[in-house]
């Protein structure tokens, strides 16, 4: 009699955990991809626990309470590592709505997570979306890295000003330097005529060239 039992218990809950049943979710997780060579086997221990993780999860809801590790169902376990999964309700002999679990699921999900080591692209629940981590607090405070982004503006701005005002100082000084030098070249240059060298006529001091004097401006008065 117990073992006849025993049957219609299993065939009742085949019937509740199929793939792609009402209100079943399929899990897929990627052990080796996340840890590697510190990845663990799945096997009965490791579907314990996740039953006993999805039963705390819906004790957290509203009037689940009394949900036990009992009323987890798994099927269609493959070694890659994939599974369907359903939560039962004993009392009514029927799965729990799908909205109720995965409510459940998603406000859990870290603590589920942390359970397997494992995170949201390696432990999956297809028709569950990821939750978002919670934001974590930058080591130093937002307005300290604003201030010192606009003082280093402010430094590089500066520096900036004054190698330009340097540069235009430096111009400027070398400008008058250039035209006296130019004006020196010129006054110094001998110019040629027919073969004869003819000193420039210096206008400044008021030189006449000499070859223009007469020979009674040569001449020295005794």
């Amino acid at each position: 009699m117990l073992w006849l039992l025993f049957f219609l218990v299993n065939a009742i809950q085949a019937e509740l955990c199929q793939p792609d049943a009402e209100n079943a979710f399929k899990v897929r997780l990627s052990i080796r991809t996340a840890l590697g060579d510190k990845a663990y086997v799945w096997d009965t221990n490791e579907e314990y626990l996740f039953k006993a993780m999805v039963a705390f999860s819906m004790r957290k809801v509203p009037n689940r309470e009394k949900t036990e590790i009992s009323h987890v169902l798994l099927c269609n376990v493959t070694q890659r590592v994939s599974f369907w999964f359903v939560v039962t309700d004993p009392s009514k002999n029927h799965t729990l709505p799908a909205v109720e679990v995965q409510s459940a699921i998603r406000m859990n999900r870290n603590r589920i997570n942390n359970a397997f080591f494992l995170d949201d692209h390696t432990l999956e629940f297809l028709k569950i979306p990821s939750t978002l981590a919670p934001p974590t607090d930058p080591p130093v405070p937002i307005w300290i890295i604003v201030f010192g982004v606009v003082f280093c503006i402010v430094i590089v701005v500066t520096t900036l000003l004054v190698l330009s005002g340097i540069r235009q100082r430096r111009r400027k000084n070398k400008g008058p330097s250039e035209v006296d030098d130019t004006e020196d070249k010129c006054e110094n240059t001998i110019t040629i005529e027919n073969g004869i060298p003819c000193d420039p006529l210096d206008t400044k001091g008021g030189h006449i060239n000499d070859v223009f004097l007469t020979e009674d401006e040569r001449l020295t008065p005794l």
